[in-house]
């Protein structure tokens, strides 16, 4: 289980010896997609869990047309080509699920079926004294050069991902390490697994399944399937990929033994998100995942359509020429055939300007009226992560307090109801809603509740005032804390008697250097934040902010020994403070707000003489408005507790890579992949972070850096028995303890909105399922097969 883009393995947080991150999370309001395996086996109380229905327009084959090209929108070219690497990305998972084996595919609730393609049976036949599974292949099934699949590919897999070969540069190898050999049957149709010790999970092995020549040597596996595949073995051929162009191109496989590919060809482009709603609207594409204001357009045109309006009259009634009213029409007229020519001249350009845009609006709502909008919930869910590694959040009540704080509800219905989709919040980190594994485990931790969120927050020492009390026997130097009071008061007195050059110059050494100033104001967000305070307790982050002088080398020193991540500031009042975001027009180093009036002051939270806030890193991205949004819902929840908020705007390319996975952050919105395969993929995820020999920490996928030995012990016990039921309560339980520990909250279900030709059929918003690539294609004319009116 990986998060969407993220990088994969065992990471070192906060040292230089940390594995190199070969690829970046770009978390926008759409992630990139990774192979997701999701769902269990049989039915039990999960199948009365509420899922959101597939989208993808089924259609019988008999109904679907031989023949055509399906232009389908990527983020980006693959860098490798195997799933295995650590730079793999959706594209490489997309490619290898048309093209190589998958000996499970999902179902709609994600469950791992057998693909009767690739096998005809797959089994544990023992399990005393070792655990034994036999799988007996189909025997038609060969490579794309002729050659039966069988147990030397098994074999080749098997020996690069079992970790033992230090050669092969792999991303993961969960569950490869635990067999002990694997050998040919009774026939060569036959591969006999044996396992070391027990593995709940042996169907999540050996999919994709790569032939021998990619496995069989690291020089291969590192090197030659990052461009070229020497042999495939699915219902469509790699034929090439031009990078000049952008394009994957896929082709039937001749060799294929199954039902013939409906498509002669499948074609993956790549378009950036924020570019698909022009590359839709001049006909580029047939299939695409869609940001929300792409599927508005889309249902606009569509609506326009039904009621007969043209793209022209779309145009006047809601895009470019919307605000032009009649008398402003008459008036821009006049003006243009006016006497002044100079003013007629610049009314004309202005004229054209406008009517060029009308046109390409209205061209634009003609081409998008061919499109659907197919939606789903994707399999992956959104949480807000809590670094519980250093500063405020090492304390698991404030972490809980957090999590209490925050209305989990509000923010899936903000985000899913106006599409109309289910707007239950997950109910687990470890299964989705209809999976066999899912159990709502979230009252280990509790709903929201502001008063019990303040009184976890009090018991945590931070209360009222604490940021203006100084800890019991601090001194100042060799002085008291009396003392240094006293002579400040003196001193205060001495200044304001004698205003002379010789004090006014004492005061300006006293005070924050020019540089860097700005106006306070300009840059914040709104009323729903407040910037840090200047002082011996404010901003030293390195991120768009600047510490006064005499806080710098400490801030730096802080920075550079990672020993937390807060930022402190002046708080906000638990009930009924406001935020200071100080006077615009004062002058002030970045990053600093106004002088908090005592009362204010009084009445934030604090804790021996610092402030609670906490620094929130999010993606700056033009596609990460949504998840913008929910961070601002956030701040407002936290500031009605009395937990003020740093909010950091990074960009996308470095949010994870320089932020989550380093530990560079307080607060941070990112999403993961649902699992099939709890106990082995999301082990990494919640591991209890290991400290190295350095002194730093290894998390491997922890990014919230909070966990126990208990967690790892529940995940190690579901992974090592072969009980369906026993393993299915054991991550039940795990994923109690994950809530209790509050590092990360599920917030959502991600959406899914998939833009598709109106003709396009098994295709689209799948949600939990495996695509089934054969079967994709354009529906028959009615006149073909009386085939049904098109959605």
């Amino acid at each position: 289980m990986s998060q969407i883009g993220a990088p994969r393995g065992r990471t070192c947080s906060r040292s230089p010896r940390s594995r190199t991150l070969r690829s970046v999370a770009t978390l926008t309001s759409a992630v990139l997609a990774v192979t997701v395996l999701a769902g269990c086996s049989s039915g039990d109380e999960a199948d009365e869990a509420p899922v959101a229905a597939q989208d993808d327009a089924p259609a019988a084959r008999d109904r679907v047309a031989d023949g055509g090209t399906l232009r389908w929108a990527v983020d980006a070219l693959p860098t490798t080509l195997n799933t295995f690497q650590a730079d793999a990305d959706g594209t490489t998972s997309r490619i290898a699920g048309a093209v190589l084996p998958s000996l499970y595919t999902l179902d709609e609730r994600g469950r791992p079926r057998i693909d009767p393609d690739y096998l005809e049976s797959a089994q544990v036949i023992e399990t005393e004294p070792k655990q034994v599974v036999l799988y007996k292949l189909n025997q038609q099934a060969v490579w794309s050069d002729g050659r039966e699949i069988g147990a030397p590919d098994f074999v080749a897999q098997w020996r690069a991902l079992s970790g033992r070969d230090t050669a092969y540069w792999t991303a993961r190898n969960s569950g490869y390490e635990r067999i002990e050999k694997i050998e040919r049957g009774k026939n060569d149709l036959e591969v006999r697994v044996t396992f070391a010790k027990p593995y709940a999970d042996w169907q999540s092995l050996f999919t994709p399944l790569y032939p021998k020549q990619v496995m069989g040597s690291p020089n291969s596996f590192n090197d030659g399937a990052r461009t070229t595949l020497k042999a495939t073995a699915g219902p469509f051929l790699l034929k090439g990929i031009d990078r000049k162009s952008g394009d994957v191109t896929l082709t039937r496989n001749p060799r294929w033994w199954g039902q013939q590919a409906k498509l002669d060809s499948l074609v993956l482009k790549a378009v950036p998100r924020a570019d698909r709603a022009d590359a839709l609207a001049a006909g580029g594409l047939d299939l695409a995942e869609i940001d929300r204001s792409t599927a508005e357009r889309i249902s606009l045109a569509l609506r326009d359509a039904r009621t007969g309006r043209n793209g022209a009259q779309a145009a006047l009634a809601h895009g470019p020429g919307a605000a032009i009213t009649p008398s402003k029409a008459l008036r821009s007229w006049a003006l243009a055939h006016g006497s002044d020519d100079e003013k007629a001249a610049e009314v004309k350009a202005a004229r054209k300007k406008n009517q060029e845009a009308v046109d390409r609006y209205a061209r634009a709502q003609d081409a998008l009226a061919k499109y659907v909008v197919r939606k789903s919930l994707e399999p992956a869910y959104t949480q807000l992560s809590l670094n519980g590694e250093s500063g405020p959040l090492a304390d698991e009540r404030v972490r809980r307090a957090v999590a209490r704080a925050i209305n989990r509800q509000e923010l899936a219905e903000s985000v899913l109801k106006p599409l109309g989709l289910p707007a239950k919040p997950p109910g687990s980190h470890l299964a989705l809603a209809g999976q066999a594994a899912y159990a709502d485990s979230s009252d280990a931790l509790g709903e929201q509740d502001t008063k019990e969120a303040q009184a976890l927050l009090a018991d945590a020492g931070w209360v009222p005032g604490g940021a203006l009390r100084k800890p019991a026997g601090t001194k100042a130097g060799s002085e008291s804390e009396e003392e240094a009071e006293k002579k400040e008061k003196e001193k205060k007195e001495k200044e304001k008697k004698d205003e002379g050059a010789t004090d006014a110059k004492k005061r300006n050494d006293d005070a924050a250097s020019d540089e860097g100033l700005y106006i306070v104001g300009d840059d914040k967000p709104g009323d729903r934040r407040s910037a840090p305070a200047v002082g011996a307790n404010g901003p030293g982050n390195g991120t768009g902010t600047l510490a006064p002088a005499s806080d710098a080398a400490r801030r730096s020193a802080a920075l550079l020994a990672r020993a937390e991540a807060l930022d402190t500031g002046t708080g906000a009042g638990a009930r009924a403070a406001k935020p200071d975001h100080g006077m615009a027009g004062a002058y002030a180093p970045r990053g600093t707000a106004a002088p908090v009036t005592a009362p204010d002051a009084a009445k934030a939270l604090g804790k021996d003489g610092k402030a609670l806030s906490l620094r929130f890193v999010l993606p700056s991205g033009p596609g990460s408005e949504s998840l913008r949004a929910v961070g601002d819902r956030i701040v407002r929840m936290l500031d009605a507790v009395g937990i003020r908020t740093e909010v950091v705007k990074v960009s996308d390319e470095s949010f994870f890579k320089d932020h989550v996975a380093s530990g560079d952050y307080d607060l941070a919105l990112y999403s993961w992949p649902a699992t099939a395969f709890p106990a082995t993929d999301a082990r990494p995820i919640f591991a209890k972070p290991e400290p190295a020999s350095d002194g730093s920490l290894l998390v491997e996928q922890n990014y919230s850096r909070v966990g126990t030995d208990r967690i790892d012990q529940l995940f190690d016990q579901a992974a090592g028995t072969l009980d369906e039921e026993e393993a299915r309560e054991l991550v039940r339980q795990a994923d109690a303890r994950i809530w209790a520990a509050a590092g990360s909250i599920p917030l959502y279900q991600r959406p899914q909105l998939v833009a598709a030709r109106a003709d396009l059929v098994n295709a689209g918003a799948w949600g939990l399922a495996t695509p089934r690539y054969q079967d994709i294609g354009f529906k028959k004319p009615a006149s073909s097969g009386g085939a049904e009116r098109n959605r």
